[in-house]
């Protein structure tokens, strides 16, 4: 670790208070001239560190800057890689890779853009600046259709780190998605590494989209009334806390991915059982009643014929159907 990284990490640690050059030199084994050369260098990235004259430096309470340093400071668990992108074209990507080449449960790759984010089919993920895009490696000792239960795993950990730290309630819409004042605003893509052989699975990579803020101004036309932002105003967005929130995405899908189930939550919070839904299996388009999400994962649903079938996931794609 770099002096940067190791003097980024404490003042992390330390937010708000002043510490002396002296002091950090001390705490980090290294010159005040290293320290001092490690400041100007966060300043140009952005960050908010104040100082002067005998009073030493103070990373301002206001920086709210993603950072690798400022992620692994909330993680309860924190031997796991975590990487931090100005830009990349998709996180999925990037763990994927990072996954072949060993990384450890739990290892966590972000960035503050995309610039070919993925979503389900093939489609693309609108990822500007001003959400958080990070994609989780894991490596669950389950089969693939266990397997499948870490997508509604993923949707628990959004709900619950979204309530925590940015005092929102999201609804989560089966199987992937989670909705904002009836708008998308968070898209989960779960892809599994298998052993064509045994047929057990390697790894699995958790991406997660989430949209902090959108400039309305900006928003192509085919997404609006689709998504939307957690955050209206900029200026709420700005004092979220965004390390803890990826931080704690993070550990809570590790916590769920212990034993893969369904969580009561992302029953409780669902938005389909109950109502009429359009299904969109290939080509072909059918109406049905939404029942009830099955201790599987699956969805339970009433077709027009009254008969009752199971929808699995990556079969179909839903939609509620406008009254």
């Amino acid at each position: 670790m770099t002096v940067k990284s190791r003097l980024l990490e404490y003042l992390e640690q330390h937010k708000g208070e002043t510490l002396s050059g002296e002091g950090l030199a001390e705490q980090l084994g290294c010159t005040r001239a290293a320290v001092w050369k490690g400041i100007q260098a966060l300043r140009e990235e952005g960050y908010q560190i104040e100082a002067g004259p005998n009073r030493g430096y103070c990373l301002s309470p206001d920086t709210n800057r993603l950072s690798a340093e400022g992620v692994r400071l909330h993680l309860r668990y924190p031997d796991v890689e975590v990487q931090v992108m100005d830009e990349t074209d998709s996180t999925n990507r990037v763990a994927r890779s990072a996954a072949e080449q060993g990384a450890p449960h739990g290892s966590v790759y972000i960035a503050r853009r995309q610039n070919k984010g993925r979503g389900r089919r093939g489609r693309s993920f609108y990822s500007p600046e001003g959400g958080l895009y990070l994609s989780i490696v894991l490596r669950p000792m389950t089969n693939l259709e266990d397997s499948l239960l870490l997508t509604t795993s993923a949707a628990t950990a959004v709900y619950r780190a979204v309530r925590d730290v940015c005092g929102r309630e999201l609804e989560i819409k089966w199987v992937n998605d989670l909705y904002y004042q009836g708008r998308k605003v968070t898209g989960i893509l779960t892809e599994a590494v298998t052993d064509f052989e045994s047929g057990a699975i390697e790894s699995v990579v958790v991406g997660i989209g989430l949209n902090l803020y959108l400039d309305p101004a900006n928003l192509p036309a085919e997404l609006q009334g689709i998504a939307g932002p957690i955050f209206d105003d900029r200026e709420a967005y700005k004092r979220m806390d965004i390390n803890r929130l990826a931080a704690q995405i993070t550990s809570e899908l590790v916590e769920e991915a212990r034993e893969p189930k369904l969580s009561p939550e992302y029953v409780e919070h669902n938005m389909i059982p109950g109502k009429r839904i359009r299904i969109i299996d290939g080509e072909r388009t059918r109406l049905a009643d939404a029942l009830r999400i099955c201790p599987d994962g699956r969805l339970r649903v009433r077709e027009s014929d009254g008969t009752e079938t199971n929808l699995l996931f990556g079969e179909v794609s839903i939609m509620l159907e406008e009254s």
